[in-house]
């Protein structure tokens, strides 16, 4: 009979051992399952940012990786280098300026090529003529793949002369390298490697 007693003791013992494991399982589920939902809150919280609008209310804005926003700047960064660099009236003042703009978005072989163009008399037909010239950015591939970042562009230019209107195709080619960002480069990049494929009449149009 004492055995027997002592049986159920040991039987008892190992029950409330089971039970005992077994609920401090479900404790750790509880508390890690909590933990992780706690932790996808604040990182959802961490997204959000609260504007004050001129000290009057709380406006909402969602902020988002740096890195997805990369594709965008790239393109954005050689549209606005071709619209400087090859937008052009019969001011020298303004020329300048466009030309020093652009160049602050491009290493050296950009330089090089306006030098050319100037040392040719680009520029002083262009004024000379009373010569308005403007691009359109047809398109922008980027492989970003491979760094640095290899770019392809097609645009149209239009030179507007007094006899007639010109429409040229530009396909150019460069590499894009990441920058530190400026006043003068938003953006954040470098053109480097800039080269003319392509810069062809395909129709004249006369006034």
């Amino acid at each position: 009979m004492e055995f027997k007693s002592l049986k159920n003791i040991e039987t008892s013992f190992k029950k409330i051992r089971l039970f005992g494991i077994i609920f401090l399982l479900m404790c750790t589920i509880i508390v890690s399952y909590s933990l992780w939902k706690s932790y996808q809150f604040a990182e959802k919280q961490r997204e959000k940012i609260y504007v004050l609008d001129d000290g009057k209310s709380l406006m909402l804005a969602l902020s988002q990786e740096l890195s997805q926003n990369r594709p965008v700047e790239a393109k954005e960064h050689v549209k606005r280098f071709h619209e400087l660099f090859y937008t052009l009236s019969p001011d020298k003042n303004a020329i300048e300026s466009n030309i020093q703009r652009s160049l602050f978005l491009a290493d050296k072989s950009a330089f090089i090529h306006y030098k050319n163009l100037s040392e040719n008399g680009y520029y002083n037909r262009i004024i000379s003529g009373n010569v308005n010239q403007t691009l359109h950015v047809d398109s922008i591939v980027c492989d970003f793949d491979t760094y640095p970042y290899s770019v392809s562009t097609y645009a149209r230019q239009t030179i507007i002369r007094e006899s007639n209107i010109t429409e040229r195709s530009l396909i150019t080619q460069c590499r894009l390298l990441n920058s530190v960002r400026s006043d003068n480069n938003p953006h954040g990049f470098t053109i480097e490697a800039f080269e003319i494929k392509e810069n062809k009449d395909l129709q004249v149009l006369k006034r």
